[in-house]
């Protein structure tokens, strides 16, 4: 199979570089599965489409504010110095000490520019609370950094950080919050797990309400997920590795949800591929937390989902691959220009799909 088989012409006006006023006023286009029909609603609307007994699985990864500007330490003394800018990946382990400092962090990155970034540099953010020096570059070119600190780095990055948000979104964002969906309580990810930027805490209870069990895992969101399939046959593409935790309670809940004849509806690809990750041939999922590089494409026999919430996607990109594999490739592409003839939103701040 072909990256070119899941290619779509989008207008650049459709993709949406800001949020919504109201998330859950977003559109949403609900597709069956099977046959491949289509529905058009509003993403408030969504409690209508679950059933009393399903199970909804999201993502409460909360997105850091990883982007950050520093400048090179000078070794002149003059005060010349030349900015930086670096994105926080994820974390890696210190291997300095076998007991982690408190006042020591140690991230893989992205530098830019990265030839500035050599063994040894000192880089300086804001008045000096935060510091980092690189300790490796490693083959990717990407960048091992050690952070100093006082306090705790994480209120460091809320005060100096910025969201990195996607490449396609160019314009800034002026509430934080709303790259970040209502339910987020464990840092991170470097971009949000989108799908779920529709909920609202209100909009949540309904749900509850109905008798739909609403449980949570944990999947840090890497940038892996914006890069490009860049071999033709999609089979040699190399998938990016993310953190993830499903605990005991969640996979209960799936179990319980499948066993009693309830679905199993996964809210984001990041949600669908922890499920997938923790599944058996038979579809129960065991508590877990590791890493998972699941690639899913068309072909693949899906052991947990029953359905999938999310939003619409890059042409060519992983992620279309995915929503491929459950409702078929034809469907899906069919979905694609309907929505983009209804001029649905596109990507991070667009419109929902509902599919099951």
């Amino acid at each position: 199979m072909q990256k070119s088989d899941f290619f779509f012409e989008l207008p650049p006006e459709l993709i949406a570089q800001t949020p919504l006023e109201c998330r859950e006023q977003s559109r949403l286009l609900c597709m069956d599965k099977v046959s491949g029909d289509l529905n058009h609603r509003y993403f408030y609307e969504i409690f209508e489409l679950l059933k009393c007994g399903d199970c909804l699985v999201l993502n409460d990864s909360r997105v850091l504010p990883a982007r950050l500007m520093g400048k090179l330490e000078s070794k002149q003394g003059d005060g010349s110095s030349a900015f930086i800018e670096i994105v926080l990946l994820h974390e890696v382990r210190n291997s300095k000490a076998e007991e982690p400092s408190p006042c020591l962090a140690v991230w893989e990155c992205l530098t830019k520019p990265g030839k500035k970034m050599k063994v040894g540099t000192r880089v300086v953010f804001g008045e000096g609370e935060l510091t980092a020096t690189v300790s490796a570059v490693l083959e990717s070119g990407n960048r091992v950094l050690e952070f100093h600190f006082e306090g705790i780095f994480l209120e460091a990055l809320e005060k100096l950080g910025k969201m990195p948000l996607p490449p396609y979104i160019h314009e800034e964002l002026t509430d934080s919050e709303r790259y970040q969906t209502v339910y987020s309580k464990e840092p991170g990810s470097a971009a949000a797990p989108t799908a779920g930027l529709h909920f609202t805490n209100e909009l949540l209870d309904k749900i509850k309400a109905k008798g739909v069990d609403v449980q949570y895992v944990t999947l840090h969101v890497g940038l892996g997920t914006f890069r490009p399939v860049k071999t033709d046959d999609i089979k040699d593409h190399k998938m990016h590795e993310e953190f993830y935790i499903i605990p005991e309670e969640t996979a209960l809940a799936v179990n319980n949800a499948k066993n009693q004849g309830g679905r199993v509806i996964a809210v984001g690809t990041t949600s669908c591929r922890v499920l997938e990750s923790c599944s058996d041939t038979s579809g129960i999922v065991s508590a877990f937390f590791g890493f998972t590089d699941i690639f899913i494409y068309p072909g693949y026999k899906f052991k947990c989902i029953d359905g999938l919430i999310t939003n619409f996607h890059l042409p060519e990109s992983t992620l279309i691959m995915l929503v491929s594999a459950l409702a078929g490739k034809e469907n899906t592409l069919n979905a694609y220009k309907e929505a983009i003839q209804k001029k649905y939103r596109f990507f991070s701040f667009g419109d929902a799909m509902f599919i099951v």
